[in-house]
């Protein structure tokens, strides 16, 4: 199997099967950032998908670096895309009155109990309105660092700001979500909820 760089050239040179591989490799990080900052399954993959028709026009620019910051980026813009649609025509959507599956069953735990299975459910729904709440640009920054674990300087790169902003975000984004947290404890299950 080629490896990323050489799957990037190939891509670039016209190469369909190489860039097929590049999208396989990072379709699940796309799909789950995307999901996270819009929350919503038909949105998530519609952002993705724009994401990887835009990278496949748009391969040619790749001017090297990092292929996954590139890739966020361009997820990232489709993401705020969408967002900024939704504040100019906000709607509702019948299928919200849905309870929505996880969007990660893929991860489930075998060994998990049912009631292990709730309470991951639960905190997870907390933790989802919790990020709803931050402006986009923390909930991207909170989202990119402590759910997918990038560095300050791959975040850096996918947001295009400095590295002081991206730090400053960071910051504020986790201290509004904790501040959240802390205001709808009864959210969280029992165990994740502060003593009095």
């Amino acid at each position: 199997m080629m490896d990323e760089q050489a799957l990037v050239a190939a891509a670039r040179r016209g190469d369909t099967e190489a860039f097929n591989k590049l999208i396989l490799m990072h379709q699940t990080l796309l799909y789950n950032v995307a999901y996270r900052m819009l929350h919503d399954q038909d949105a998530a993959a519609d952002a993705t998908q724009e994401a990887f028709i835009s990278a496949f026009r748009g391969i040619q620019n790749f001017r090297g670096g990092s292929f996954k910051a590139w890739l966020l980026r361009i997820v990232m813009n489709a993401c705020y895309d969408q967002l900024r649609v939704a504040q100019r025509r906000p709607t509702s959507s019948l299928d919200d009155l849905q309870v929505e599956s996880d969007h990660s069953a893929m991860w489930a735990d075998g060994n998990e109990s049912p009631e292990e299975y709730a309470l991951r459910q639960d905190l997870g729904r907390a933790i989802q309105a919790g990020l709803d709440t931050l402006p986009s640009d923390q909930r991207a920054t909170v989202i990119l660092s402590d759910i997918q674990g990038l560095s300050y300087e791959e975040i850096a790169q996918v947001t295009g700001v400095s590295l002081g902003t991206v730090k400053s975000r960071l910051s504020r984004g986790r201290a509004r979500l904790r501040d959240y947290l802390q205001r709808e404890q009864e959210l969280l299950p029992k165990r994740y909820r502060l003593s009095k």
